[in-house]
């Protein structure tokens, strides 16, 4: 068994791209070419391309449970990466298998498509928070889903990291918001993501920052989806918060550079993860 292996290896519950640039087919190939074994439990089956969300059907609840039952009991799995719920019920699913596991559970919430279309129902928030957000134990929003989850609605820094303490303070079991800054503004060619982290004092806690330059690309299908499973990637490979979210801020700036020269579909083009496959 590889040494990767012996450490545990992450588990990602989220929708299916059958385009191949976000969702379970992301994060497998994040996992791969980071050098970490992915299983997977998909939630919802979506009909899409580059350019449009044509339907989303969720998976039955029952069915969700148990593949994220059998997975857990059979395969040692020390990390889990959740990405698109869908449905209120999808989301009692995830939290009654997940009942009970102790390790790590990197949340990014997905609440629409690149393309714009809408990946959860407005009833399902009330859900993901009690049955999801409860229990992670780091959260990945982009700004529009952090406006979602809280009373925020600017994209200063300042804004942005009180808006991320205050989900530390709304569910205890989280340990960072790492706040991914790629929709929020470009300053001087730059933007910035944001780790709000839970310190001693829990009024008062700490921020790392990455800045990296803007990248002028279509191909932007999957960001979120990979920044959240090479954090776990990473997290599982370190144990690290910080590197984690160091390593996997550079690994999406350094995606979406190889990436941006390609021309897939005819909409917003996917990220090419193979392009880095010997990326360690």
């Amino acid at each position: 068994m590889a040494a990767n292996e012996r450490k545990g290896i992450v588990l990602s519950i989220a929708g299916s791209d059958p385009s191949g640039g976000a969702g379970i087919q992301a994060d497998l190939k994040t996992m791969a070419v980071l050098g970490v074994y992915g299983a997977a439990a998909v939630t919802c089956l979506t009909v899409q391309n580059t350019s449009e969300v044509a339907a989303l059907v969720p998976v039955a609840p029952e069915l969700v449970r148990e593949q994220i039952r059998l997975v857990l009991a059979d395969l040692p799995v020390t990390h889990v990466k959740i990405g698109m719920i869908g449905t209120a019920a999808v989301a009692r699913a995830v939290g009654a298998a997940l009942d009970g596991f102790a390790g790590e559970v990197v949340y990014d919430p997905v609440l629409r498509a690149t393309a714009g279309a809408d990946l959860m129902e407005p009833a399902a928030l009330a859900a993901v928070r009690a049955e999801v957000i409860s229990r992670a134990t780091v959260l990945t929003p982009n700004l529009a889903e952090l406006h979602a989850l809280t009373s925020a609605s600017g994209d200063r820094p300042g804004e942005l990291r009180a808006a991320g303490r205050q989900l530390l303070a709304d569910f205890p079991r989280l340990r960072a918001v790492a706040i991914k800054g790629g929709h929020g503004p470009v300053h001087h060619g730059s933007v910035t993501d944001y780790l709000v982290r839970r310190s001693p004092d829990p009024a008062s806690p700490s921020c790392l920052e990455a800045t990296h330059p803007w990248v002028d690309t279509r191909n932007s299908h999957g960001t979120g989806c990979t920044f959240a499973s090479a954090f776990a990637a990473f997290h599982l490979l370190t144990g690290s918060d910080d590197e984690a979210f160091t390593r996997a801020a550079a690994f999406v700036h350094r995606l979406l550079a190889a990436s941006a020269g390609s021309r897939l579909g005819g909409g917003t083009g996917p990220l090419l993860h193979h392009l880095l496959r010997e990326e360690r």
